[in-house]
């Protein structure tokens, strides 16, 4: 069996929760509505424990909805360091995020090494607040084993998640589009070789879970994203940067 195959049992067990920021959370917060995060919570429904990914603008109402799935928050996962997806100043407004997390519940941030100081500077977060990774490193919830992948480019730490053959992409990859490189810390061949070659180790087959709701689908398969998405149109690296690279 391929190894990003779930087995049966580990797929009855997975607890995978996509939540909407201005709609399933934060409906009221007018940046939550404009910017259109994706949250989502990963754990096993027989422990009964998940961890959170980028907990942003309502972090209260985010613990509640766990806790309505009978599901106690054991970690947080940030794809990267922008304030929309874990909290800090976001256009001169304070966004609640991995700060005010981890004054609820006594977790760690998990982020890659590369994130660290961007994350601590956006969030105020400590070095004890942290768990640095590398590509490649498994996070266990549970049963339920979680793949974090280093794709730099968005920003020099942006790591994806696969669980399940499930990719949780952040803003490396959107099912049309991918991550700005203009923002500090973006890096436009980084992320070519992130969609072309770090992330080549996921199957067609794997569901594509993005950070923010900029097509009609909350998710697609990865096979139809390589098909439909402009970004996997280039043939060659030079190509791909005379389009993308701004």
């Amino acid at each position: 069996m391929d190894r990003h195959t779930p087995t049966p049992q580990l797929e009855d067990r997975l607890y995978f929760r996509q939540l909407l920021g201005g709609r399933d959370f934060a409906s009221k917060n007018r940046f939550a509505k404009q910017m259109v995060n994706f949250v989502y919570l990963i754990g096993d429904r027989e422990t009964k424990e998940c961890v959170i990914v980028d907990p942003a603008y309502a972090v209260r109402e985010l613990v509640d909805l766990a806790l309505q799935d009978d599901m106690r928050i054991k970690g947080a996962l940030a794809t990267h360091y922008h304030p929309d997806h874990i909290g800090g100043d976001l256009f001169g407004n304070d966004i609640e995020g991995a700060k005010e997390l981890l004054s609820l519940l006594p977790v760690k941030l998990h982020v890659q090494k590369p994130e660290a100081m961007w994350v601590k500077r956006v969030t105020g977060c400590s070095d004890s607040d942290l768990a640095l990774h590398d590509s490649g490193d498994v996070l266990k919830v549970g049963e339920i084993s979680i793949q974090l992948i280093h794709t730099p480019g968005h920003t020099k730490g942006s790591q994806c998640f696969l669980v399940q053959n499930r990719l949780v992409a952040g803003d490396t990859l959107f099912l049309q589009g991918c991550g700005r490189t203009d923002l500090p810390g973006g890096d436009p061949r980084d992320l070519y070789l992130s969609l072309t070659q770090k992330l080549a180790q996921v199957p067609d087959s794997a569901t594509l879970f993005p950070g923010h709701l900029y097509d009609p689908r909350p998710s697609a398969l990865l096979g139809e994203t390589r098909k439909s998405n402009t970004v996997f149109k280039p043939r060659t690296e030079l190509e791909w940067l005379q389009l993308f690279a701004k």
